[in-house]
């Protein structure tokens, strides 16, 4: 008990009739666990973490009367593995994850007295699980030879029972049953659909399943500009079926539409379309289905177009606005690939913000059908993703029966794939680095650089005190700008006589009547 096992050990005794090992950290049961306690009878498991039963967990235990695995988290079972246990009497399941019982599943428990699957996620079983179990079928045979039996107890209750056609079966079989089959709970309670849920068994009747069958009061609809649109089909299936609407292929939003059942056995559907536009015409389809297959009806809308308009080109013409009603419309992030669109209704639509419906109208700016996304109230921003790069287009968004009014179109262009602002980072770049490259040269480098012949070092030694006296010349007239003097300066440390890092010499005097050198600037060194 409480014990820090991981595995099954194995030096348990070959003699042991009865192992219990709980509240330990058991996460499976691989094959051949017990393979050398073959006398084992009784094996209780109960409160650990297994998830795993290998087909062959229970191989060599003929001997087995009784196993318990309580409170584990066995999601399925592998029943085959039972074949292995023919003498197996007592089966404790309960507390674990089992959603699904197989029909084949009791086929190998002839001799089982006692079967808990109670508390586990069981929603859906055929009866044909307990026509199969031989315990059933031998109580069928004795009861008719009047030969006694002994019980089978049978524990099902604390389940999620879905209780539609699916369960029919089972239902008439829980009615039915008697000893020698017993059951531990016979109230088993229904927990859904809605409209049973908390039922007992015994109280409902269900019907056999049937494929959706939809249809529609109207399948031709004609209605005038700016009206809002309620499409409607109703859809007669059991079990419930999943029900959409699509329209030129694409799958319409679900916030516009809206399913509830009428019944029993029907449900109605109904498509919200705020503000019809003539670019809302077409066929709208309602398609249902169930595991028995799928159907489905088409309604054609038309939208009737009045003769003036004096709306902008490219839009629709829609029915005259509300007082006051007003939409303020601002793009809050674009991106190469698109925006996010804020807006705020204004004036008189602002009393209304929680019952307000917008038609966002999005497209090319030169398209002259833009599509039309709807949005329900309570929502003002929207993200328009999938754009086209270095495109323009047009955005606008319209309250209810409004036609787009001056400020509520927003017209963008969408960047191109690397942008400009990336484009001049990479520049700056290059400019640093180029600068930084220029600054770190000596400055008298690029003179001797520019002077450089086939015979530079030879002349060098000759050259740099001309220049030395040159420069001194030109700082005691006129001053030159400091470029100027900066390479007869670099030149001084560069070009020595000996080549070495003395002293500098001092500048030689002017001689008397001698001409001074004409000053070269600095676009002459280069």
């Amino acid at each position: 008990m409480s014990a820090l096992l991981r595995q099954i050990p194995a030096n348990i005794p070959q003699d042991i009739r009865k192992i219990r090992i709980e509240n330990s950290h058991l996460t499976e049961l691989p094959r051949g666990s017990f393979e050398n306690v073959s006398a084992l009878e009784y094996l209780w498991l109960n409160f650990n973490n297994i998830t795993v039963m290998h087909i062959k967990s229970l191989e060599y235990l003929q001997a087995l009367k009784e196993l318990r695995l309580q409170g584990n988290k066995l999601s399925s079972v592998p029943w085959t593995a039972f074949q292995d246990t023919p003498a197996l009497k007592i089966l404790d399941l309960k507390h674990n994850r089992l959603d699904v019982l197989p029909e084949h599943a009791l086929r190998y428990l002839p001799n089982l007295t006692y079967l808990d699957l109670s508390s586990n996620q069981l929603t859906v079983i055929s009866r044909d699980v307990f026509y199969s179990w031989p315990v059933y079928q031998r109580s069928q045979r004795v009861e008719e030879q009047g030969e006694a039996i002994s019980n089978a107890v049978l524990a099902l209750h604390d389940n999620p029972w879905i209780c539609d056609c699916r369960l029919r079966g089972f239902v008439q079989f829980i009615k039915s049953v008697g000893p020698p089959i017993i059951l531990m709970n016979s109230y088993l309670t229904c927990s859904s659909p809605k409209f049973r849920a908390g039922k007992f068994f015994h109280e409902v009747e269900l019907n056999s399943c049937m494929k959706p069958l939809t249809s529609a009061l109207d399948t031709n609809l004609t209605v005038p500009v700016g009206l809002n649109v309620t499409l409607t089909c109703f859809v007669q299936a059991s079990p419930s079926p999943a029900v959409w609407w699509t329209y030129a292929l694409k799958l319409l939003r679900a916030f516009n539409v809206s399913t509830e059942p009428i019944s029993e056995e029907t449900v109605r559907s109904e498509l919200l379309i705020p503000a019809a536009r003539p670019a809302d015409a077409g066929n709208y389809t309602c398609t249902a289905a169930n595991f028995l297959g799928n159907t489905s009806v088409a309604i054609t809308l038309h939208v009737r177009t009045p003769w003036a308009s004096t709306t902008p080109p490219g839009w629709a013409p829609i029915a005259p606005a509300e007082t006051g009603a007003h939409v303020e419309v601002r793009i809050a992030k674009q991106t190469v690939y698109g925006i996010t669109l804020e807006w705020f209704a204004a004036a008189a639509a602002a009393a209304e913000q929680g019952e307000t419906w917008y038609t966002l109208l999005v497209g090319r700016y030169d398209a002259a059908q833009k599509d039309a996304i709807y949005i329900g109230p309570g929502v003002n921003t929207y993200s328009v993703t999938d754009l086209l790069p270095a495109t323009k287009y047009e955005v606008c968004v319209a309250v209810r029966n409004q036609a787009p009014r001056k400020g509520q179109c927003v017209v963008f262009v969408t960047g191109s794939d690397v942008s400009q602002l990336e484009q001049r980072e990479k520049l700056i770049h290059i400019v640093v680095i180029v600068c930084a490259m220029v600054l770190a040269v000596p400055a008298g480098m690029y003179a001797c650089t520019a002077e450089a012949r086939p015979g530079c070092l030879a002349r060098c030694p000759g050259a740099c005190p001309r220049r030395r006296r040159g420069g001194q010349a030109q700082a005691a007239g006129s001053k030159e700008s400091t470029l100027d003097s900066l390479p007869a300066g670099s030149e001084d440390g560069l070009c020595r006589p000996d080549g070495g890092r003395g002293a500098r010499r001092p500048p030689a005097r002017e001689e008397p009547g001698k001409t001074r050198p004409p000053h070269r600037n600095s676009a002459d060194l280069y």
